[in-house]
């Protein structure tokens, strides 16, 4: 009966529609208040935050005041808040009704202060940068203002000290892809043009993103394939295996990328340092191809190919193996001379010996043979002989010709290739260790 009384007495000749003050110079201050519960979802293309906070509001009513005694010391009722007034406090930043859940009493205390507690679903536009993915840290706003009061009407307050709502993670949900780092507030007086203030005050909601997924499942397979591409260069060049060993990576790679592309985030802003990365490497991996081609290009079929000029002797057979500190110096820096003179005199002994029918170890054999002697020199069959044994003999030097300047091709091949290989590493070291530094900095 108590409670029925004291609704009856509060809403009897209850005037909503005005605002609950007794002289209208009275300033009706609003003291907010929220908590985040959860980060539902983050939006980068459409640059929309959906978080659920817990609102909490109060303001004094001048004309829901009772003495206690009067009905059974009764200091605290709860009302139906479509009875009442209710201050039109709004959220600039929003940009759909969310799916809240709605409350319909309010609690009033015998001194006229009147509670308003609810959950909000609050989808809101916000500024989302990108660039640090996935060790983005964002900072959104929520805007309290009231529509239409301007300051001389509605003021607007806080519940509780800035500290205390900075670091309040009470009933932040804190397994999600998101971590509240803390929520800032500031007060402030809004102007449009020569209209009357408006009171302001925002929350600024600080989020930073958890990037364990992105890093095990965007960067460690992509720093996997780069590693492959770096051990593939202890391949031999005169081989081909290099190349379709290349051309697959290079195939994994744009199977890789076309995968991750529904996971990195699109914005018509800007793109993602992530992104950048990951168009880097496959431009390392397109370049680490070409290298290879160009390698295997110059060490196969030497044939064709005229004596290598003397100032790529002496840069890259010479300078070059000093410089890159290779061990075996001495087989790039000599030529075969002397094992090449040797072959030639052994083979065209040989030659010569085989095709002479009348040559014999042992002069013994010779007479025991047939006692002949060998035709004269001025007769044809010995300049036939010596046309065939001169023809076998140029053979022979143009075919060691040939092998001498593959092999300086091949000494040049391996070198270049050395080079290249550490310029490539380099270049690598050097995108990797910025890249981390960058990420941990932001970190």
């Amino acid at each position: 009966p108590a409670l029925r009384r004291l609704s009856h007495h509060l809403l009897a000749h209850y005037q909503k529609d005005t605002r609950p003050v007794r002289d209208w110079r009275t300033t009706t201050t609003v003291a907010i208040d929220l908590m985040v519960y959860a980060i539902l979802s983050v939006d980068e293309k459409n640059q929309v935050l959906t978080t659920y906070i817990w609102y909490r509001q109060h303001w004094t009513d001048e004309f829901l005041q009772w003495d206690p005694a009067r009905f059974d010391n009764l200091t605290q009722i709860s009302l139906p808040a479509e009875s009442i007034w209710v201050p039109d406090i709004l959220i600039n930043e929003f940009v759909d009704v969310g799916r809240s859940p709605r409350v319909p009493y309010v609690y009033v205390s015998h001194h006229g202060e009147v509670q308003n507690l609810k959950p909000i679903q609050v989808m809101t536009a916000c500024s989302l940068d990108i660039y640090n993915f996935p060790f983005d840290v964002q900072n959104c706003s929520l805007t309290f203002t009231s529509w239409l009061h301007h300051i001389h009407d509605i003021n607007l307050s806080l519940w509780r000290q800035p500290d205390l709502v900075k670091f309040d993670r009470s009933v932040f949900m804190n397994q999600g892809e998101w971590e509240l780092l803390y929520v800032l507030t500031h007060f402030q007086e809004f102007r449009v043009k020569s209209s009357d203030s408006y009171a302001e005050m925002k929350f600024y909601v600080v989020i930073r993103r958890r990037p364990l997924f992105y890093t095990v499942s965007l960067l460690l397979p992509s720093i996997f394939l780069m590693v492959m591409d770096i051990v593939g260069f202890y391949l031999p060049p005169n081989s081909g295996e290099r190349v379709s060993f290349k051309i697959t990576l290079l195939l994994g790679y744009s199977v890789f990328l076309i995968i991750v592309s529904d996971t990195l985030p699109a914005t018509a802003v800007g793109t993602p340092l992530i992104g950048i990365y990951f168009v880097v490497c496959m431009a390392l991996l397109v370049i680490s191809l070409t290298e290879t081609i160009l390698i295997v290009r110059l060490v196969h079929k030497q044939d064709l190919q005229p004596h290598v000029p003397h100032w790529v002797k002496h840069l890259l057979l010479e300078r070059a193996p000093v410089l890159l500190c290779i061990r075996d110096k001495k087989k790039f820096s000599q030529s075969r001379p002397q094992s090449s003179d040797i072959s030639r005199q052994v083979e065209n002994t040989d030659s010569t010996a085989n095709l002479n029918p009348y040559s014999c170890e042992d002069p013994r054999e010779c007479e025991v043979v047939g006692g002949t002697r060998p035709p004269g020199e001025g007769s044809p069959l010995a300049h036939g002989l010596l046309r065939e044994v001169t023809a076998i003999h140029q053979f022979l030097e143009k075919r060691e010709e040939f092998r001498d300047v593959a092999h300086e091709w091949l000494q040049v091949g391996y070198v270049l290739d050395i080079l290249l290989f550490r310029a490539y590493l380099l270049a690598v070291l050097a995108y990797t260790i910025t890249l981390g530094t960058l990420w941990s900095v932001w970190r």
